[in-house]
């Protein structure tokens, strides 16, 4: 539907969206219009594209699509417009001052003898000058904004582009539209490839092969978690992406400012920040393995000590891990569930604490850290917290000059972490501190770019303990005994269980069965809410994927909250939701006045209000963030979520829902970590035929990374620098 019309009073402007309210009027009909809008006055004539709809609070409005620019034609239209406040130095007075002048040829002045604005008495040449080159800024932009429009870029990334552009948007992305997916934050390769083809651009341009490339490598960290990836992989992909030759694009990739590494005798290639941010990794790592010395003292006895005082008895490879943490500069501590990680992280800090040491505990985010809580009694921080980074000025309170306080620093779930936080967290440890990660090795690799915990671990350089003895596994209980079941390859045992269940069915029947067990049937066995109940599946797409049982777990358990569609999901108040990646620039504010910048992949929340300006959620940690625009993309429904983005959770009841899927994805690693989410009960449903070859099946997905092979290779450089050969 489409209107050409005027805008009679502007009622909102969202500055940093673009959001905008007004009353608009086209012949006999006046509407309110809502939608993102480029700057605008009162009394612009646009064609407005959009439908009517009806809001729960406000009525009926209509919701505009696209938004193109006309001229007013009357003379009241004329000096609403100039004197809408859109152009400097033109009040109300000055504007009429014009339009008597010029009567109804103002607007072809302006565009074509702008310098005649000084026959208009009081209008002193500084005054026409700066009138002038505000109108002109404001022509730049709607003519920028329509020329991007005509390639289907919608209005609010074209505010983007504009944004950053500014005077020079037209020649700019006429030139190479390419260079907005690095530019533009929000423009990715199809994007810019679909406003290139219809620019009439060669798909064999040179601009687009490389755009291309480096997509695929932007992509693979995004999705897959590699820093970087093979030649011949990265050349593939581009391949299959651009449907372009091998040759192309090997020579694209000879002339891109790209780094090129041999790893076990693969080529491969990697964006430059990525290689810097691993090879700092290294180098930090090393200096911290170097530059620690033993801790003096009779620590056995201490130990023994420890256990008297505690009524604990810790087996050998905890003593072990204690002992290497007094003993080394980094250490690494992995073990699956029950095997004694908490204690050993517990004992660390009271012995070191004995010692007058300055410890302190974090974790990548902040459902880890509150576990950390509720196992040892110890606050823990937030990687980002810890450091004090301001998103929004990209400054941290500690640095390699500003460095942390603390002489021991235990960082848990670290396989959670991403490449660039981790660099971060080691250019503020101090010198001479010490480093303790703790992870399960056996999980799923983390979604986050890098590969840490096992880069670490498979360097041979970090000294590392594995803990293999089951201690915590309460009387009764089979979820810790099934874990390492599976683990080691054989099927769970779930016939007399009380906390772990498996129920055959058809994919057809899994999901009213699911539904029936998070809304009641769960809840009442063990006095939960349906919050407390998450569900899990292997993937996305199919009857039991995540987006239909979001769906139907919606209706079912949230089916008359307000609504609004925001993005590709009509989301409810009340709905259970997740950001699904990291977005550093986001706003939140909390209850106690504290704000700040910084919402993360895997941060659970709730949707509690709707407003003009977009949905507001509420997050566990108390962060109240506004999502609108493109920001609503990365939201989800959280109803059920993929064993992916469970990682470095704990819930008190998992419901895992198998379906039919490839052997790349129904693997054992992918049970196991789903396994060991839950805290007090496991349902798994689905056929037991699937659940076998998931048991069996030990296909690992490969993590591309660098951080191994830069260890070692920082290593052989200090041993050749200092003559260390040992």
């Amino acid at each position: 539907m489409t209107f050409d019309g005027k805008v009679e009073e502007i009622i909102y402007v969202n500055e940093e969206s673009g959001y905008t309210v007004l009353n608009f009027s086209a012949d006999d009909n006046y509407f309110t219009a809502v939608g993102i809008f480029p700057i605008i006055a009162e009394g612009e004539m646009l064609r407005i594209t959009g439908e009517f709809k009806t809001n729960s609070r406000f009525g009926e409005q209509f919701v505009v699509d696209r938004v193109e620019f006309y001229k007013p034609d009357d003379l009241q239209g004329i000096y609403k417009f100039l004197s809408g406040g859109l152009f400097r130095g033109v009040g109300e007075k000055t504007a009429m001052l014009i339009v008597n002048h010029f009567g109804l040829d103002t607007l072809d002045v302006l565009d074509e003898h702008p310098e005649r604005l000084c026959e208009v008495k009081g209008i002193g040449k500084k005054k026409c000058i700066e009138i002038i080159e505000s109108y002109n800024e404001s022509r730049k932009m709607k003519e920028s904004i329509l020329f991007l429009q005509k390639y289907d870029v919608s209005m609010g990334l074209a505010i983007k582009i504009y944004k950053k552009y500014e005077g020079v948007t037209i020649p700019l992305v006429r030139d190479n539209p390419y260079r907005m997916v690095e530019d533009v934050d929000g423009v990715g390769f199809l994007t810019a490839d679909k406003i290139a083809s219809k620019m009439g651009i060669d798909k064999h341009s040179p601009f687009r092969v490389k755009a291309g490339l480096l997509h695929v490598l932007s992509d693979a960290a995004h999705t897959g978690g590699h820093t970087c990836l093979p030649v011949d992989v990265l050349i593939s992909g581009a391949q299959k992406l651009l449907d372009v030759t091998e040759e192309e694009c090997r020579d694209a990739l000879e002339i891109m400012n790209l780094k090129f590494l041999r790893i076990d005798e693969v080529d491969v290639v990697a964006e430059g920040r990525n290689y810097e941010t691993e090879n700092a990794i290294a180098a930090k790592l090393l200096r911290l393995v170097d530059n620690t010395s033993p801790i003096d003292g009779n620590l056995d006895k201490e130990i023994e000590e420890y256990q008297k005082v505690n009524g604990i008895r810790l087996d050998d490879k905890q003593k072990d891990a204690i002992k290497c943490v007094f003993e080394n500069g980094v250490t690494v501590i992995t073990g699956g569930p029950g095997t004694g990680k908490t204690t050993i992280i517990k004992g660390v800090v009271s012995l070191m604490r004995s010692r007058r040491k300055k410890v302190m505990l974090a974790a990548p985010t902040g459902r880890a850290c509150k576990r950390i809580f509720e196992a040892t009694g110890e606050d823990a921080k937030t990687l980002h917290r810890l450091l004090g980074i301001d998103f929004s000025t990209d400054r941290r309170s500690f640095d390699e000059v500003n460095p942390l306080p603390v002489d021991v620093l235990i960082v848990d779930e670290i396989s959670m972490a991403d490449i660039y936080i981790f660099n971060a967290l080691l250019k503020a440890m101090p010198t001479g501190a010490r480093l303790v990660l703790v992870g399960d090795k056996d999980q799923l690799p983390s979604v986050s770019c890098g590969n840490i915990l096992a880069d670490c671990i498979g360097s041979g350089l970090i000294q590392t303990v594995f803990l293999t003895e089951v201690h915590r596994q309460s009387e009764g209980s089979h979820i810790v005994t099934n874990a390492h079941l599976i683990n080691s390859g054989k099927m769970p045992v779930y016939k007399g269980a009380k906390d772990f269940f498996f129920l055959s069915r058809a994919e057809e029947d899994a999901i009213e069965e699911v539904v029936g067990m998070v809304k009641t049937r769960i809840p009442d066995y063990l006095g939960l809410t349906p919050a407390d109940v998450q569900v899990l599946a292997p993937m996305k797409k199919s009857i039991v994927g995540v987006e239909n049982l979001n769906t139907v777990l919606q209706n079912a358990l949230n089916p008359l909250g307000r609504e609004k569609e925001l993005g590709q999901t009509r989301f409810r108040v009340g709905d259970r939701v997740m950001q699904t990646v990291n977005n550093y620039q986001l706003e939140w504010k909390k209850d106690d006045g504290e704000c700040g910048s910084g919402v993360f992949n895997g941060d659970l929340g709730k949707v509690i209000a709707f407003d003009k300006e977009g949905m507001t959620v509420l997050f566990e940690d108390g962060k109240r963030v506004v999502y609108a625009g493109a920001d609503a993309d990365e939201i989800m429904l959280a109803y059920a979520i993929s064993v992916h983005k469970s990682q470095g959770s704990e819930f008190p009841v998992v419901i895992l829902v198998l379906g039919a899927g490839g052997y790349t994805l129904l693997t054992r690693n992918l049970l196991y970590t789903a396994v060991t989410r839950a805290k007090r009960m496991v349902v798994i449903i689905g056929s037991e035929l699937t659940l076998k070859r998931m048991v069996s099946n030990t296909y690992t997905v490969k993590r591309y990374s660098m951080l191994k092979h830069l260890l070692q290779k920082n290593k052989s450089k200090y041993d050749l620098l200092w003559g260390k050969n040992e």
